[in-house]
């Protein structure tokens, strides 16, 4: 019973919710970015950006609001340059992905180590604060997961909603969708196959941004390296879990929350048990799942293939 109690409070729900917050927003820009034919392997890198220009943005002074607009405004421009190299010059994907992780990363640690040298311990910011919804909050288990979180956490649902509403309810949404899928077919209708590549992947990078600053300015209220910890890789891999659906890569990344937060709890029940085996155990289900999952995904026939105007 006392493996089953964690799963019945309002407490492990909410931090189900809160780890799964960053994988939302990731994930939904990766989803963004793969639905136009673009696989977008900087994501790890634009969310440290993020993370650090969200925080730096707020340490200078600014508003948290505005750390959040600069993160976006920063994570769009590095995805531009991806976009760039893929899109109009055609050229790997999964090269100028890795690169842009390195390069993001690198200048991420480079520019906090500029702005405070010598600092041992990371200054702290005042972070976004836990805003209940009267009523709803008070709601059991609900309550306290879905509407006892902060500002960033509401945004996230906002973003899931308002991509899922542009991409199957709209004539934008149906020409990113047309252009992962047969892009020949969209330069025939005189759209551009490469601007609305570029305006794809320059949206979901900065939602990608976004799910970074959200470590520093509503998980924690420090910036520090490694913060990310491969949650970007995570995301790459619940777009194809959640075949490449909004409302799906939603559940998959608050079920590896779920498991995340479950694993740590278990560690005090089961304190015989080397922690490694419950720090793995949401990849090697993520994994498993993943495999079952992919099997029977239907992906975007254009993705990670360079187009050119005038090709068929």
């Amino acid at each position: 019973m006392e493996f089953i109690e964690p799963l019945l409070m309002g407490t492990f729900w909410a931090a189900t919710v809160r780890i799964a917050t960053p994988l939302i927003l990731g994930t939904l820009g990766e989803l963004v970015c793969e639905r136009a034919g673009v696989l977008n392997l900087g994501i790890e890198g634009i969310m440290t950006l993020g993370a650090v220009i969200g925080w730096v943005t707020v340490y200078l002074g600014g508003d948290l609001w505005l750390g959040v607009l600069m993160a976006a405004l920063f994570g769009a421009m590095a995805g531009l340059v991806h976009g760039v190299f893929t899109v109009q010059l055609g050229l790997s994907q999964h090269v100028s992905g890795i690169g842009l992780t390195l390069l993001a990363t690198s200048v991420s640690y480079y520019f906090y180590r500029l702005l405070l040298p010598g600092v041992s311990s990371p200054p702290t910011i005042e972070a976004f604060a836990e805003y209940p919804i009267p009523g709803l909050s008070a709601i059991p288990l609900v309550g306290p997961a879905l509407f006892n979180q902060t500002p960033m956490t509401y945004l996230a649902f906002i973003l899931t909603g308002l991509v899922a509403f542009i991409l199957y309810k709209t004539p934008l949404g149906l020409a990113v969708r047309t252009v992962g899928e047969n892009p020949a077919a969209v330069e025939a209708q005189g759209l551009s196959v490469s601007g609305l590549r570029m305006g794809a992947v320059a949206f979901g990078s900065a939602i990608m941004a976004i799910g970074g600053a959200f470590l520093t300015m509503s998980t924690f209220n420090a910036f520090f390296f490694n913060m990310v910890n491969g949650r970007g890789w995570i995301c790459i891999a619940l777009v194809v879990f959640g075949s490449w659906r909004p409302g799906k890569v939603v559940l998959g990344a608050i079920i590896f929350a779920g498991i995340d937060a479950y694993q740590l709890r278990l560690q005090q029940f089961l304190p015989d048990i080397p922690y490694q085996i419950f720090l793995m155990s949401p990849y090697v289900i993520s994994i498993l799942a993943l495999i079952v999952m992919s099997r029977r995904a239907e992906y975007p026939k254009a993705l990670m293939v360079p187009y050119r105007k005038g090709e068929r």
